[in-house]
């Protein structure tokens, strides 16, 4: 059985969660704390961050973005129509600019500001980085994440799924990310409805279960958060 070391509100760290509960991937899941700089998990990743994904053979394999290359490169050609990074290049380029989009920029410009200032800082001592949260992060999180959501609804309004007819690597990305941010009651659906559909397909799937079961010690999440409906 594979391990991941992730920390439950990680935004990379829930869509590495995602991926392989799509492929039927059930790991052994070791919450990590990456403040806190663990010397045993600094060896497996010594950037310090989550997730990891450590094989029986004990290769750890580092950041969400190369989990996913390489659990497609190791286990998608088996998943057949289920394969969340697609056959042709010209789609492959797609979920790749779109998962780049979600982990990169959306993460920088939303989720980073969201999980650090209203989560993390409550467990992490004042050397650490801990404290009271920046309302300045804070704001610019919520309305960085406006046009975030209008571009989810626009894509939406061309395809199926994010990056296509099928699901993919860049669903669960985007879905992954948004999820935190709905815990703590930032994402303004209201404003789009179709990114609001979208999102209620994905989060309806069993694959969610976990993820939607997460709390933070001491903190209720928003009250529609969990509600497949909405």
């Amino acid at each position: 059985m594979a391990t991941l070391h992730h920390s439950p509100f990680c935004p990379h760290s829930r869509f590495i969660r995602l991926a392989l509960a799509e492929m039927g991937m059930e790991p052994e899941l070791v919450e990590e704390r990456p403040w806190e700089r663990r010397d045993a998990f600094l060896l497996l990743n010594p950037a310090g961050s989550t997730p990891v994904l450590v094989e029986q053979t004990g290769l750890a394999i580092p950041g969400a973005a190369i989990i996913a290359e390489y659990l497609d490169e190791t286990r998608g050609l088996g998943l057949s129509g289920r394969r969340l990074l697609p056959d042709t290049t010209t789609a492959r380029v797609e979920v790749r600019r779109l998962l780049h989009w979600f982990l990169v920029k959306f993460d920088a410009e939303v989720t980073e500001y969201l999980v650090t200032e209203k989560i993390y800082k409550r467990f992490m001592k004042s050397a650490q980085g801990g404290g009271p949260p920046d309302m300045g992060a804070i704001r610019a999180a919520r309305a960085n994440v406006r046009y975030h959501l209008k571009y989810i609804g626009y894509l939406i309004g061309q395809r199926r799924w994010i990056a296509g007819d099928h699901l993919t690597y860049a669903d669960l990305a985007a879905a992954a990310h948004l999820s935190c941010a709905d815990y703590l009651g930032d994402v303004p659906w209201e404003e789009d409805e179709m990114a609001r559909d979208w999102y209620a397909r994905l989060k309806s799937r069993p694959s969610f279960r976990a993820i939607l079961a997460d709390r933070v010690p001491g903190m209720a999440p928003a009250a529609h958060y969990a509600d497949l409906d909405f």
